[in-house]
């Protein structure tokens, strides 16, 4: 997780379409979102979330294949506390891994 986050950002996450597609709703919580396409408009009080992502390349490491995706995150109208919180959670949600 970061500490603060830019009205606007690119992330290379590895996961299938399909995987952030079965996320991204509980990430979203209870803001209403509309999906349309490879895009998503979020409701974050009176402002909004842009989500627009593109299926990449998979990341090949030796004989290890990870599936990408690139997301593009633009955030409109929301003051920098709103912005951080919601992405914390949001992060939370969508953080995958062992330990």
């Amino acid at each position: 997780m970061q500490a603060s986050y830019d009205e606007r950002f690119e992330r290379d996450m590895a996961c299938t379409e399909e995987d952030w597609l079965r996320w991204l709703p509980e990430a979203l919580g209870d803001h209403h979102w509309k999906r349309q396409n490879r895009t998503v408009g979020v409701r974050i009080g009176d402002g909004a979330l842009g989500l627009k992502w593109e299926v990449a390349e998979p990341r090949v490491i030796a004989q290890v294949s990870m599936p990408r995706l690139i997301v593009r995150f633009r955030f409109a109208g929301i003051d920098d506390g709103t912005r951080n919180a919601f992405m914390k959670r949001f992060d939370l949600y969508m953080q995958r891994g062992g330990g």
